[in-house]
């Protein structure tokens, strides 16, 4: 069973009397028949819990500095309107008891832990995002990763790798930023895409009538379920891995790149759609950065002098990576240029930044 946790904060003008403040509170807390544990912690003012019906649980904790928090845990099955009546009312009692003293109150919407729809994700710089997701659609594990694919009201069905957000069916803004933005002409011309299985770059660089697009991802299981889950990100091109201007490998780049490059075969744009940890079958790198200098090393080699290296970068709150990621661009074997260019991503709730990267 989950359980909802219940937050209520007061952020105090002046340090309050722990012992006279707690002591305010008592008679709330006895009203809802909940049992007191209090531990004196000295210059690091009280915490205090208390034990009630049906399995509620509260702490409190006031810091002498001038902080009284609350936390409320109650089963999801009982009455929330319980959990609602004893916070106001322990928010009223704090107004009587400290009058004036109350800088800000701050009560969060409850937090589910445990639900059988897990519904917080994290962004890429740490903050924690509550999306509107009512259903598991897909959640299976593959040899090389977790995929989960979730029904958001708002975006429709997102596409979740290892627990990181990848793509919903409303990111159409990401795919037009890897491809160039629509700057670009893909009439007649070779494409190389890494990853994306989704399916969403592909779907979108066949409308544009390319000569051969060249697809590699390493995992089936992704575009199998792509294919059934995220079909207005995908439209058709997954139902075949070949089609008339485009062929999908299910294999590791890595060495298809190694291989290209040997052969001499190039491309007018290479598209790097692989997930931000890497994953291969038989890694050569000690780090991140030296995968992401592999992959930037050996596309090089497979581009066309006219041709041009799409990738995203990071979330631009991130600085210190995309810092290091440019630092990369100037340790290849050949000099290259680079433009960028932040977009918002819908599903991700922050700003991303996309490069456009061309040989010298």
């Amino acid at each position: 069973m989950a359980v909802r946790h219940y937050t209520l904060d007061f952020n105090l003008t002046a340090p309050a009397d722990c012992s006279a403040t707690l002591k305010g509170l008592q008679s709330v807390f006895q009203e809802q028949e909940m049992t007191e544990a209090v531990h004196n912690l000295e210059d690091h003012g009280y915490l205090a819990t208390y034990i009630g019906k049906n399995g509620r649980f509260a702490i409190l904790r006031i810091h002498p500095h001038g902080f009284v928090s609350i936390d409320l845990q109650s089963c999801e099955g009982n009455d929330n309107t319980e959990a609602y009546n004893l916070l106001n009312a322990l928010e009223e009692k704090m107004k009587d008891l400290l009058h004036n003293n109350i800088k800000r109150i701050k009560r969060l919407p409850a937090i589910v832990r445990g639900g059988a729809v897990d519904r917080y994700w994290p962004t890429a710089d740490g903050r924690l995002v509550e999306y509107d997701i009512d259903e598991v659609v897909y959640d299976e594990d593959s040899p090389y990763q977790n995929i989960k694919i979730l029904h958001s009201q708002q975006f429709g069905n997102i596409l979740i790798l290892n627990g990181d957000v990848n793509l919903s069916e409303s990111d159409l803004p990401y795919t037009k930023a890897i491809m160039g933005s629509g700057k670009e002409g893909y009439t007649g011309k070779e494409v190389l895409i890494l990853g994306g299985g989704d399916g969403g770059i592909l779907h979108e660089a066949v409308k544009l009538k390319p000569k051969m697009i060249t697809m590699v991802h390493i995992d089936q299981m992704v575009i199998d379920g792509c294919r059934k889950h995220m079909r207005k990100t995908c439209g058709d091109v997954l139902d075949n891995l070949n089609g008339d201007c485009y062929q999908v490998l299910v294999e590791d780049c890595v060495p298809v790149l190694k291989k290209y490059a040997e052969e001499g075969r190039t491309f007018d744009y290479v598209i790097n759609d692989l997930t931000a940890v890497p994953i291969s079958t038989a890694p050569e790198e000690d780090s991140t950065w030296e995968f992401l200098r592999l992959i930037l090393d050996l596309s090089m080699k497979v581009l066309r002098p006219s041709g041009k290296y799409f990738t995203q970068g990071n979330c631009v709150n991130l600085t210190e990576a995309l810092d290091n990621y440019e630092e990369q661009l100037g340790r290849l074997y050949c000099p290259v240029e680079f433009s960028k260019e932040v977009v918002c991503v819908p599903s991700y709730m922050e700003l991303w930044m996309f490069y456009t990267i061309w040989k010298k």
